[in-house]
This record gives C-alpha cells, structure tokens and sequence, in this order.
C-alpha cells in the first residue's frame, strides 16, 4: 500500500517532539492538521500508531513505522547525494550508545570516518543494557549494547568486552579499607553509582561478598567525568572503565582496590541489514575500529 508522506510526516513529529502542539510547530501546520493526518494513517493502517499521552509515545506499530521512516530517510539522503554528485554532503545518523563507551573509545573509533564521510552525528545516551530499546522504538540507526540477540531485521556484531576496575583514591582506600575489602567494611564505604540503571557496583558486591542492594550506602553522579572525578576526590568508591582512568591510576591519584576481581562488560553494536551505503561503511568501521581498541575484540 502507499503511505502518505505528509501523514508519516505528522507521525513522525508526534513521536518525536512528544505532543501534537510541538509537531504543529515544526511542520508549520495547525495542531488539528496534525491530529487530522495522524488519524487518517491509523484509520489507513487498521492501527493506533500514536499513545494520546503526556508526552505522546508510539504504540508498537507506531515504533515499527518510526523504524521504517528513519531508514528510509538515511536511504533517501545517501540516494540524493549520489544523484546531485555531492557525495560529501552531511547526512545525520542517530546512535545509541552507553556513557563509558562515548567517554572512552567510541569517539577516537568513529570521529575520522565521520570527517571523511561527512557524517553528523546524533547520538543518544543511555545505560548500556538499555541502548537496545532505543533501537527497538526506532529513535537510533544502530546502537552499542551489552544484548547479544539482534532483533528481526538487525544483525548484531561482538565488539569486544570493556573491563572494569575497582577504584579508590588512596586516602578513600586507608580509610575504608585498611585491613582490605572485607563484607563489614564494604556495607559501610560510599559507593559511587552513575545512575539508577547502572548494576555494576550492585552485582559486585552481591556476587563477590553476597550483599544485597539495600546494604550499602551510595551517591548517584550521573555524568562520567563527574562520576570519575568524586572517586579522585574520595567522595567514594566506584567501578570504572581501563580505557578511561589509566591515566590517572598512572599518576597514584586513582588505586585498584580489588586487582583480581575485574568486571568485563561484553559489548555488541546493532544495526539493521538494509542500510544506506554511508550507515554499511559506519557500521564495518565502528566494528573494526572497536575490535582494536575493546579487551578481546576479533
């Protein structure tokens, strides 16, 4: 069937700015126009494509439609490009993908093929068991995530594991943990923890000392030079990513309170089977760079 484009259009502003007032504003229509438009797709359809909420957020087949229109969208741009002989003109590609990642290998693997190619990127950040649904509601074109099962119509790609270490300051270390890192000890030591998402400390300390979540005290900073920053200042302890703080683990100011516990977080990136020629070559050179740069990566 043909689908109109002016009523995706208007499906795709709803999703995406989250009310039919905000996507009036940017297709510089009335919010009834818009609200006229989605309903004739849905009626089209035989579907609701849009949650009448606040803020509005895509039923199901309203995520599979998002899904189709940004790879369409990235088709139509490298397509464009090819016919009007400007192969370096910019085209956006949206990216989920975790904290660590971007704070550490992500950008020096992605930022000289995004130069050469022209590519803008627009990424999106999130906890990385959690990238997936980013991928899934058809927000991003691909995205890095610890879920090793593509999706239907993806393919999944292992790039290699990011290792994590436990670290302190030395002060933090003498304080709290002089006679080493003992159950007691640790259900009274401040825990540095990046957000509500993030597991990392919670399953260590389960795992390794059969503590529970509610049994140690914690301080949330949502942000990684921040988060890595409150470790270096002794605010607490937190598990952070080789590739970030050697540096400073390098200088004394960071220590490795527990050597032989390390924690490796395998990594897949995600990204659909039919792409634009511009998103196969990000994804063939975001997979090979990474393999180079993350532990264990092939």
């Amino acid at each position: 069937m043909h689908m109109d484009p002016w009523q995706c259009e208007a499906v795709r502003a709803v999703i995406e700015s989250g009310s039919f007032e905000q996507a009036a504003a940017l297709l510089h229509v009335t919010p009834s126009a818009v609200s006229q438009r989605v309903r004739a797709l849905e009626i089209a359809l035989g579907t609701p494509l849009v949650m009448r909420s606040r803020p509005c957020r895509a039923t199901p087949a309203g995520r599979r439609l998002l899904q189709h229109l940004r790879r369409v969208q990235s088709l139509e741009d490298d397509l464009q490009s090819e016919f009007s002989g400007r192969e370096a003109a910019p085209v956006s590609i949206a990216i989920a993908v975790n904290n660590d990642s971007l704070a550490s290998w992500f950008l020096p693997a992605l930022a000289p093929f995004a130069m050469r190619e022209n590519v803008l990127l627009d990424l999106m950040l999130d906890d990385q068991d959690h990238t997936y649904t980013l991928l899934e509601a058809g927000r991003a074109l691909g995205c890095v995530s610890t879920e090793a099962q593509p999706m239907r119509g993806c393919s999944a790609e292992p790039l290699g594991a990011m290792r994590y270490r436990c670290m302190a300051s030395p002060d933090f270390r003498a304080r709290w943990f002089g006679r080493g890192m003992t159950r007691a000890a640790l259900a009274q030591a401040p825990v540095i923890v990046f957000d509500r998402k993030d597991r990392l400390q919670a399953e260590f300390l389960l795992r390794h000392h059969g503590l529970p979540e509610d049994a140690w005290p914690r301080h949330y900073i949502p942000a990684s030079e921040p988060y890595m920053q409150a470790i270096v200042l002794g605010l607490g302890w937190g598990m952070l990513p080789e590739l970030q703080m050697r540096a400073l683990q390098a200088t004394g100011a960071l220590v490795d309170i527990a050597p032989a516990r390390p924690t490796d977080v395998a990594l897949y990136w995600h990204g659909w089977k039919v792409q634009s020629p511009r998103m196969e070559r990000l994804s063939r050179t975001l997979v090979e760079q990474a393999r180079t740069l993350l532990k264990g990566g092939r």
